[in-house]
C-alpha cells in the first residue's frame, strides 16, 4: 500500500490545477527530463507532474494502480514488463541509449583505471540496486569481466535507483561509485570530482524506453500523446544529447 500512496497524492494535488499529465520517470532521467518538461510546458502550457524512481519501483507502483499517463523507463525491459502486464497503449519506443561513468568525488587517482576500486584507500564503491536498475547489474557485469568482483564486493554499497547512487557519490558517503552519465553532465553536479565514461562495448547496451499507459489513455489521452511525441522530437533529442545520452 505504501508504494502508492505518495504519487497518488501527487497526482490529486496536481490535478486540481488544470490540465496536466503524470508520467513515471526513470531516476538518470531526473535532470534531461526536467529540461524537457519546461520546453514542454512553455509550448503547450500544460502542467507536468513526473514521479522519479527506479524503473522497477515505478514498474510494482503501476502494476498496483499508480496513476501515471506516461512510463519513461531506464531500459526497455522494464516497459516491456508493462505491456506483459497489459497496462500499456502502444509498443515501447528507445527514445535514447544510457551510458554509464565511474565517478568520485574523493582524490583518487581514476587514470587507473578500474584495478583502483581494490586498492585499500577506497572502502566504499556505490552502486544501484540490482533489481530495480539495469545500471547496477551493468557496472557489476564490467567489475567482472575485469576479474575483480570477488575482491570488492565486500566495499559495496547500494542505492535503490541511480540518483541516489549520485547522492552517495557527491556527498562523499561513498568513495566512488558507478552512476549514469546524464547525472554528472547535470548542473547540480557540474564540478564535483572528476570521472570517467565506461567504454559501451564493454557493458550490455541500456535502451531506454517509454510507452503510453492504460491510465492515460482513459484521462488524460491527448495531453498524454502530445507528451509521448514530444519526447521523440528534435528538441527534446537535442537535450537528451546534451545530457549525454546516446540517441537512437
Amino acid at each position: 500500500m505504501r508504494l502508492i500512496v505518495f504519487p497518488i497524492l501527487i497526482f490529486l494535488l496536481a490535478f486540481s490545477s488544470g490540465a496536466q499529465v503524470s508520467p513515471a520517470v526513470a531516476g538518470n532521467m531526473k535532470f534531461a527530463f526536467e529540461d524537457i518538461r519546461d520546453q514542454f510546458t512553455k509550448k503547450t502550457g500544460y502542467t507536468v507532474t513526473p514521479v522519479y524512481g527506479s524503473s522497477g519501483k515505478l514498474v510494482n507502483q503501476i502494476r498496483n494502480g499508480a496513476p501515471f499517463d506516461l512510463f519513461i523507463s531506464a531500459d526497455i525491459g522494464y516497459a516491456d514488463s508493462v505491456v506483459a502486464s497489459a497496462l500499456n497503449v502502444g509498443k515501447p519506443q528507445i527514445y535514447a541509449y544510457g551510458k554509464l561513468v565511474l565517478w568520485t568525488c574523493k582524490p583518487i587517482d581514476l587514470k587507473k583505471g578500474v584495478e583502483v576500486l581494490t586498492e585499500p584507500s577506497v572502502k566504499t564503491i556505490a552502486l544501484a540496486d540490482f533489481k530495480l536498475t539495469v545500471y547496477g547489474p551493468a557496472a557489476k557485469k564490467y567489475i567482472e569481466d575485469n576479474g575483480i568482483w570477488k575482491t570488492v564486493e565486500n566495499k559495496v554499497v547500494y542505492g535503490e535507483n541511480i540518483t541516489k547512487v549520485a547522492q552517495f557519490i557527491a556527498s562523499g558517503s561513498a568513495d566512488i561509485g558507478f552512476t549514469a552519465k546524464s547525472l554528472v553532465l547535470a548542473d547540480e553536479m557540474k564540478g564535483k570530482g572528476v570521472w570517467v565514461e565506461i567504454d559501451s562495448t564493454k557493458y550490455d547496451p541500456l535502451p531506454q524506453a517509454a510507452v503510453m499507459l492504460t491510465y492515460g489513455e482513459k484521462h488524460n489521452l491527448k495531453i498524454t500523446q502530445e507528451l509521448y511525441a514530444y519526447l521523440f522530437s528534435n528538441e527534446a533529442q537535442e537535450i537528451l544529447a546534451k545530457y549525454g545520452f546516446k540517441l537512437p
